[in-house]
């Protein structure tokens, strides 16, 4: 269980931190319409995932020569995770001088979430293998990957909402880039575990 928890915990704290669609919505309702507008966009993920998790994990339950088909995504995953770290060690910050003149709301931090194709890319390659891995174990090491990852994706994003009020700076501060970074590391060493267990699975190791 202790694996999926660590593993769901940096995954979601990256994702909350990465700059992307849904952070720039954060950072723009919390700058122009305040705190709380900038958590309730924060929140769009738990209204658009769940679908796609039911739909992922319950694809993947019904496909026959498991090991093979999550040997494959592993290795898919395992690219897409290494991307997104070497995409947050180079990060130079997110955008913060933001000339919107109309009022965002969850509605459109749920669409921007749902138009993006991070979280079905997310989902199919890394979440639902993980989480499929996970279940033939034990359920709760499911429940911890989850419920860990949103903990942080979620959490993060409201933190750092919380943080905008008090300075517009933050993101490009020497701290906020710092984590970004070491995070983006953090993500390209798990790539590599995801590599290791895709070459298992598919019994190349």
């Amino acid at each position: 269980m202790l694996q999926f928890l660590v593993m769901g915990t940096v995954l979601g704290l990256s994702a909350g931190m990465a700059p992307g669609p849904l952070l720039t919505l954060v950072i723009s309702e919390s700058l122009q319409h305040g705190i709380k507008a900038g958590m309730k966009v924060a929140l769009a993920p738990l209204i658009t995932d769940l679908p796609i998790i039911i739909v992922t994990v319950f694809l993947l339950s019904k496909l026959s020569d498991l090991h093979v088909i999550l040997g494959t995504l592993s290795l898919i995953g395992g690219l897409f995770i290494f991307f997104l770290g070497y995409q947050g060690m180079r990060t130079k910050g997110a955008e913060t001088d933001l000339k919107v003149k109309e009022p965002r709301s969850l509605l459109k931090g749920v669409l921007a979430n749902a138009l993006s194709p991070h979280p079905y890319l997310f989902w199919f390659t890394v979440g639902a293998p993980a989480v499929t891995r996970a279940m033939s174990r034990d359920t709760g090491a499911a429940a911890a990957f989850v419920v860990s990852f949103y903990i942080f994706l979620v959490g993060s994003k409201i933190a750092l909402a919380l943080l905008i009020g008090r300075s517009r700076s933050l993101f490009s501060s020497s701290g906020y880039l710092s984590t970004v970074r070491a995070l983006g590391f953090v993500l390209c060493i798990l790539a590599f575990f995801l590599f290791r267990d895709g070459l298992h699975l598919l019994k190349v190791l």
